[in-house]
């Protein structure tokens, strides 16, 4: 398995995992026509926009192996003045999950937060129980509630009033399992 920073090339690969993520988890937050429709292309735009040009203010990582990208996350460098860095994605697939590779890209990503002197923090579903737990078992600290905002700002992609809660580490360097 090798970690990386991600290219244009892997956008796909990434669109088809982050949709697949949604579908699975976001299920009663975000509308069933908006996940049963054709998310895949909606977060193709997203991401290649997001790999087009590297990002001064960003990082998206990648682990593949050679079945290719199994997982990425993707950070947002200061982007709140009081929290720090955005993690604004990870995500890993499903045949792949407790192996540890959510583990090391979280690692990864606290490491480039470190070289920043920055804190770092996240927003979850309130309702992603297992991913709640793997971030508080990885020394971050749920914060804040909020409602959840909808997907690309079109309300009717939301199912109800979702909540998110964000998470923290103050010190990225507790997100690092050695």
């Amino acid at each position: 398995m090798r970690f990386r920073p991600a290219s244009l090339g892997d956008a796909d690969a990434i669109a088809a995992l982050h949709a697949d993520s949604w579908r699975r988890h976001y299920r009663g937050a975000f509308s069933d026509a908006f996940l049963d429709g054709d998310i895949q292309a909606d977060r193709l735009i997203v991401w290649t926009e997001r790999l087009r040009e590297p990002a001064r203010r960003g990082l998206t990582i990648v682990a593949e192996s050679g079945d290719g990208v199994i997982g990425f996350a993707h950070t947002v460098f200061e982007a709140d003045p009081h929290w720090g860095a955005l993690l604004d994605n990870l995500h890993v697939v499903t045949r792949e999950k407790s192996q540890g590779i959510g583990s090391r890209l979280l690692g990864v990503t606290a490491e480039a937060v470190l070289e920043r002197g920055t804190g770092l923090y996240l927003w979850v579903l309130e309702q992603n129980v297992d991913a709640r737990a793997f971030y508080e078992a990885r020394g971050g600290t749920r914060v804040e509630r909020a409602a959840v905002p909808a997907p690309g700002g079109v309300a009717s992609r939301l199912s109800g009033l979702p909540f998110g809660l964000r998470y923290a580490w103050p010190d990225p360097a507790l997100a690092i399992r050695r």
